[in-house]
């Protein structure tokens, strides 16, 4: 945003955000400059009386040209200020001047017609954090007792506040350092802006089509005529300055010239054209914008500025975009029916809220959900993603009523901290199906702006587990795993029933369940193929019935003797009003029995149907998983004791005073870092020569170590590089010896000397800063599981108990942990301890670029940090930085 500016020395241009308000727009947050002179007057002239006493406790109608020099003309580190502003003009002012080492004052100043939305708590979040950055730790207030907006903006903000008034003024104080509490307020608010935000776009009331021809081969006449054949109940207005009327509606010149305010402006003009559009929308104060045109970021070259220019525009005059290169919006909600996509007809009405990127994919999404009678309550197509994501559509669906179910189509994904987030959040109310072949440097779509990371895809798996998603390979596997969790219970348990007429079907079938994971307890019960639909009936009763069931999979070919709809009548009539989980395969069909609806908006528990045993036994599974998740203790967040966050930051930020651009951390820097989160690095002494070693040895107590420093050798099980248990002056000479003489002709013949350690399993504990993913923690056994079979496990932070205790039992190794073949335990509870200080330090420090502890030896008794490594390097903020910001 602040491209064409002159800035002044030291202007951080990492602190601009544009970030969502209260009311669903878009606010441009930026330090102040010098240049906001004239802007500081400006807003300052446009204030009541009162706001002007509230804020100066003086009736100062006009600010000195001396006053506005001081608030525009700041060091960013003692005296900072921020403005929030759309179209350059500014809403609101947040600064504060440091009082001491370890405080400042804070004052904020928003304009009356901007009240409501915001933006002093916005302002106060982020000046929090930036005063962290500079060591300062409270913040106090002065604030008159009649200003109880301020006074709300404090008191709510989540932070242990203080009040005391002294001679008619309320003197606040309060510590910024961020709080379970501060956090969740953080969220709660990101939540509820950006899910009306989604709102404002699928619940319009006025929409305008600018761009729609007379030519039915046009796009804009496309989605126009769209809107009016799904019956949209809101006002809908075609913008075109060659026509009077299209499709029967009187066209406007532009956009300016739409009577009301317009809600939702769908662009179909082309590319070169868009912006000048955008300008307009932004003068006719329209809330969002639909962009369907194509030739932006997709095509690479002048598509990338073009695509980049687009956002800054819409962005800093407070609108939210879907697109470009969009298929459309889709709300089926009988009292509003939109239809805003290239879709000719309309999804039935149901409860499965749908997102894809690429208009092909929409289409196919679509077209597979009406093939299978699947009901959907909302749809999205975000296009290239440049702002509308995924992430914002579940902000929305959290709360949305008329969905019950999730289904995401990514092709990207630029914020997976994020998704994570608010994929958690959604999926402990909701089941969310995400069709995704991973995230790797390689395959992003064109046009979508995607951070590049250095992570495998198994990290990318692991992070959707984290989130409780339920991944799929493809849209076949989404929708049938989605018919079920719409109109079926969720499964109580992995016991299932068969139930069928073939015993090769029921054979196939019991073979399918098994092999996901789940336990056949009731048959397969196979009647002949001459049934009648009374047996059918009374055998399906039998199923449903039985405590030792908590699922039913009924499989039939076409019967001889009942007719296929009397089979169909008995599944229906032995599942209705039971809590158990029915799925039915009956052979060449697939999709929704829409029989049993129970209304028009498809709520009931209709039968989920199948065309063969291997479908419906996978999305059995799927939904079982995911039931097990749900009900499940997800714990709470890791909290160590004994952290000092501080002297963490100082030893990093000394290092990267010195050297810019980072290093490795030298063993006294690295043994600071990490006792200041608690964890201790065993000492090791290096030895030039023998007799240095005896001395090493000496010092440090034996038994000990005698070991190689050359990485090809280090933690090599059945290397030898390493010579163990050496207890005396002799022991210590005759490993030297034999080490060199071995190593020598390696180059390898640097020794060092440590504490011998208790006999343990020797694991690996990593954590790594990633540009998309932020930081991971990963942990496996040392030696041949971790680095020969990739039998290593990932989270990303922050964690809770449940998590870090998952961690530890997810890798395959995890037997030997845990007394494998008769030998002792380790202290789990220790090792658990220390990957907690791990993630917490890697979550609160994103200058540490990777840490690993290797061996971390654990043991019955607890565990040892016999290796660490640490390097540090300055780094972007982060894709989800922990105040509210749009990437």
């Amino acid at each position: 945003m602040s491209e064409d500016v002159d800035l002044p020395p030291g202007y951080p241009v990492q602190w601009e955000a544009d970030v969502v308000l209260r009311d669903g727009s878009v606010g441009h947050l930026r330090p102040i400059r010098p240049s906001d002179e004239e802007g500081l007057h400006a807003f300052h002239a446009r204030q009541s009386d009162e706001s002007i006493y509230l804020r100066f406790f003086a009736p100062l109608r006009r600010l000195s040209d001396k006053d506005v020099h001081r608030f525009s003309h700041v060091d960013y580190e003692d005296r900072v200020a921020l403005v929030i502003t759309v179209r350059d003009d500014i809403l609101g002012i947040g600064r504060y001047d440091r009082i001491d080492a370890g405080s400042a004052e804070v004052a904020f100043n928003v304009s009356d017609h901007y009240q409501g939305r915001g933006i002093g708590s916005v302002l106060l979040e982020h000046l929090a954090a930036i005063a962290q950055e500079f060591g300062i730790t409270r913040f106090t207030a002065e604030v008159l007792p009649q200003n109880r907006k301020m006074l709300t903006v404090f008191s709510d903000a989540g932070y242990e506040v203080s009040r005391k008034v002294e001679d008619g003024v309320v003197a606040l104080h309060f510590d910024i350092e961020p709080t379970d509490r501060s956090k969740a307020v953080v969220m709660s608010r990101e939540h509820r802006a950006e899910a009306i935000s989604v709102r404002r776009m699928l619940r319009p009331s006025t929409v305008a089509v600018i761009g729609a021809g007379r030519s039915p081969d046009s796009m804009g006449h496309h989605f126009l005529k769209n809107l009016l054949g799904a019956g949209f109940t809101g006002e809908v207005h075609p913008v075109n300055r060659k026509a009077k009327k299209i499709l029967g509606r009187k066209a406007y010149d532009t956009i300016s010239d739409v009577p009301g305010r317009v809600d939702l402006a769908i662009i179909a003009v082309p590319a070169e054209n868009v912006l000048k559009v955008v300008d307009e929308c932004a003068a006719a104060d329209v809330d969002a914008l639909l962009i369907v045109s194509a030739g932006f970021g997709e095509g690479g070259g002048d598509g990338d500025e073009l695509q980049a220019e687009l956002v800054r525009r819409a962005r800093g005059s407070g609108m939210r975009i879907v697109g470009p290169n969009s298929f459309g919006l889709i709300n089926t909600d009988p009292a509003l029916s939109l239809n805003a996509s290239l879709s000719p007809t309309m999804p039935p009405v149901g409860h499965l809220g749908l997102f894809a990127q690429s208009g092909a994919l929409g289409i196919a999404v679509l077209a597979s959900a009406a093939r299978r009678n699947l009901g959907i309550s909302t749809f999205g197509s975000a296009g290239n993603r440049v702002d509308v994501s995924g992430n914002d559509f579940m902000q929305y669906w959290i709360d949305d009523d008329d969905t019950h179910t999730v289904g995401l189509y990514l092709e990207s994904m630029g914020n997976p901290r994020k998704f994570s987030r608010i994929a958690r959040n959604l999926g402990r109310i909701k089941p969310v199906i995400v069709v995704q072949s991973g995230v790797s440097a390689y395959g992003v779509p064109p046009g979508h702006r995607v951070r590049r990371t250095k992570m495998r895809p198994a990290v990318f798996t692991a992070m959707l587990k984290q989130a409780g998603v339920i991944r799929v390979s493809n849209v076949h596997q989404m929708f049938d795993v989605a018919q079920l969790v719409v109109h079926q219970p969720l499964p109580a348990g992995r016991r299932v029933a068969i139930v069928g007429n073939s015993s090769a079907l029921g054979a196939l079938s019991a073979g399918a369940v098994a092999s996901r994971g789940l336990t056949v307890t009731h048959g397969p019960v196979n009647l002949p193929s001459e049934a009648t639909a009374e047996e059918f009936l009374e055998a399906l009763t039998r199923a449903f019935q039985d405590p030792d069931v908590d699922s039913v999979l009924t499989c039939f070919i076409p019967p001889i003797v009942a007719h296929d709809e009397d089979v169909t009548d008995a599944v229906r009539s032995a599942a209705r009003g039971s809590d158990k989980t029915c799925v039915a395969t009956f052979l060449g069909m697939r999709g929704v029995d829409s029989s049993t609806y129970m209304d028009e908006g498809g709520t009931g528990q209709a039968i989920p149907i199948y065309a063969m045993p291997e479908d419906a036994a996978y999305a059995l599974a799927k939904a079982t998983k995911y039931a097990e998740w749900r009900n499940k203790d997800h714990g709470v967040p890791v909290a160590p004791a004994g952290v000092n966050r501080r002297v963490a930051e100082d030893v990093v930020q000394t290092v990267l005073s010195v050297d810019p651009e980072g290093r490795r951390l030298d063993p006294d820097e690295t043994a600071a870092l990490l006792t200041a989160y608690g964890i201790e690095v065993w000492p090791t002494r290096r030895a030039a020569t023998v007799e240095e070693a005896v001395e090493a040895a000496g010092d440090i107590g034996y038994p000990v170590v005698l070991k190689s420093t050359a990485p090809m050798l280090r933690h090599q099980g059945g290397i030898t590089g390493v010579r163990v248990d050496l207890v005396g002056e002799q022991s210590v000479r005759e490993a030297w010896a034999s080490l060199n003489e071995r190593l020598s002709p390696l180059a390898a013949g640097q020794l060092e000397v440590q504490r011998m350690a208790t006999p343990g399993v020797s694991c690996v504990v990593t954590a790594e800063e990633d540009p998309l993913f932020g930081p991971v923690v990963s942990f496996g056994v040392a030696g041949l599981p971790t680095e020969l079979l990739d039998d290593i496990s990932h989270r990303i932070p922050p964690l809770t108990d449940v998590a870090v205790s998952e961690l530890i039992s997810s890798v395959k190794a995890a037997p030997v942990l845990h007394g494998h073949r008769g030998s002792t335990p380790v202290h789990r509870a220790a090792l658990a301890d220390l990957i907690a200080r791990v993630s917490t330090m890697s979550d609160d420090m994103p200058e540490i670029a990777s840490l690993r502890l290797n061996p971390v030896n654990a043991h019955p008794g607890g565990v040892q940090v016999l290796g660490a490594e640490v390097t540090v390097a300055p780094t972007a903020r982060r894709a989800d930085p922990g105040r509210r910001s749009l990437t």
